[in-house]
């Protein structure tokens, strides 16, 4: 299934990548200077050995890194207390192999449609650009094991805080209408998507995945060129990536240029046994256990934040405490954000921001005036139309996907 050119890319070793930090041209070509690694700033994340470095990658600005290779980079939470969108330069960053694309060219690169179809089709950027129809959707991208480090017991994993999810603007064309140029042949099951990474050797699996044909050509799944007004940054899927709107990030193929229809599902280590979540409402188990059943992870279950205050930030007795933070689902809608100071004994209402579409972070804001010095958790948990609720306590899995426990923050009152 690999479409692999090197004449359309260069692929980074750790080494190589360690001395990579300026861009030039469009075509995101990343030229030789020295990683800015701030060895002075460093963060602690609130679990067991959570010292980070903060290191600055191109295109991007200070984030936290898990690893260099494959490059693994989480937003420190502080940027979600920015605005509604994350920007470009702080949006995280996640690879499954080391060896990435470092260059593009934008003129020569195409994406392929083969396998069950009745005309295979190459398009070219300005294909894309000009003979489709251009659309944009507001969608949060959540890496499955966003917050994986708070897993207790400790699960195997990316150890990441709460910062490995992003909220942006989208544009580009529907696979829906890429697809129709193809024409699907009698009997297609699944869409089977690949990209410019690589592994580094022939024993490991090539990072594909697939969604089924419906979802597919939903109208909603596109492939998108454009990230918050600009070109895709290269860590991010320069030059085309698919956007799975309200599915976790696993399903979002960076650097598309290989999309195969198949007459049956697409049976690979990334499909099955990778990223299945226990078959049941909560996609739990006891902790230490392994479950009966399982399933593909799919849609984002509901969450909520508070950006506004950290722990241990310090506020006035008697005065107001304008609260704020930010709430998602996977498409269903929130429709209820409350907090408690009490542990969860009583709750309050707040007040929803403008709704950016239903796969975007919607912000929430609300006051109150903490009457006694001491300290205070706040609790924030969100509700969606369906009725899907945050759990009171972590849910456990053996993956440490899907975690979306009432958040808390501890506020000193003086």
């Amino acid at each position: 299934m690999s479409n692999k050119n090197p004449d359309s890319r260069s692929i980074m070793d750790r080494r190589r990548f360690l001395q990579t930090t300026t861009l030039l041209g469009a075509g995101g070509l990343i030229a030789a200077r020295t990683v800015g690694t701030l060895a002075s700033d460093t963060l602690t994340l609130p679990f067991a050995n959570g010292e980070r470095r903060l290191v600055k990658f191109p295109q991007k600005r200070p984030l936290i890194l898990l690893t260099t290779r494959p490059p693994q980079l989480e937003t420190p939470f502080s940027v979600f207390n920015e605005g509604i969108f994350t920007p470009n330069d702080a949006f995280f960053v996640r690879y499954h192999h080391a060896l990435i694309p470092t260059s593009v060219d934008p003129a020569s690169f195409n994406v392929q449609i083969k396998g069950r179809v009745n005309s295979p089709r190459a398009f070219s950027l300005a294909d894309l650009k000009t003979s489709f129809e251009a659309v944009e959707v507001v969608a949060v991208n959540q890496c499955s094991g966003n917050s994986r480090g708070f897993s207790s017991p400790r699960v195997s994993g990316g150890q990441m805080s709460n910062g490995a999810m992003g909220n942006a603007r989208w544009k580009g064309v529907r696979l829906k209408d890429i697809l129709e140029k193809a024409g699907l042949a009698t009997g297609a099951k699944q869409i089977a998507f690949n990209g410019l990474d690589s592994p580094v050797n022939e024993k490991s699996p090539d990072f594909v995945k697939a969604l089924d044909v419906d979802h597919a050509l939903d109208g909603e799944v596109m492939l998108a060129y454009e990230m918050n007004g600009e070109d895709l940054p290269m860590l991010n899927g320069y030059p085309l990536r698919l956007v799975v709107p309200g599915y976790y990030g696993t399903y979002w193929i960076k650097h598309v240029n290989e999309i195969t229809v198949l007459d049956e599902p697409l049976a690979n280590f990334w499909m099955n046994p990778a990223y299945l979540i226990p078959d049941n409402a909560g996609a739990c188990v006891e902790p230490g256990t392994t479950p009966k059943k399982t399933k593909p992870i799919a849609r984002f279950n509901v969450r909520s934040f508070i950006t506004s205050h950290a722990d241990g930030d310090r506020v006035a007795a008697g005065k107001p405490l304008k609260l704020r933070g930010i709430t998602f689902d996977g498409g269903y809608g929130v429709n209820e954000v409350l907090v408690s100071t009490d542990g969860g004994k009583t709750w309050r209402e707040t007040a929803l921001g403008r709704d950016h579409g239903k796969y975007s972070f919607r912000e929430w804001t609300t006051t109150l005036t903490p009457d006694r010095a001491g300290e205070i958790d706040v609790k924030v948990r969100a509700s969606n139309r369906i009725g899907e609720t945050q759990p009171l306590d972590p849910l456990w899995n053996p993956a440490g996907y899907m975690r979306n426990v009432v958040e808390t923050v501890r506020i000193n009152v003086a």
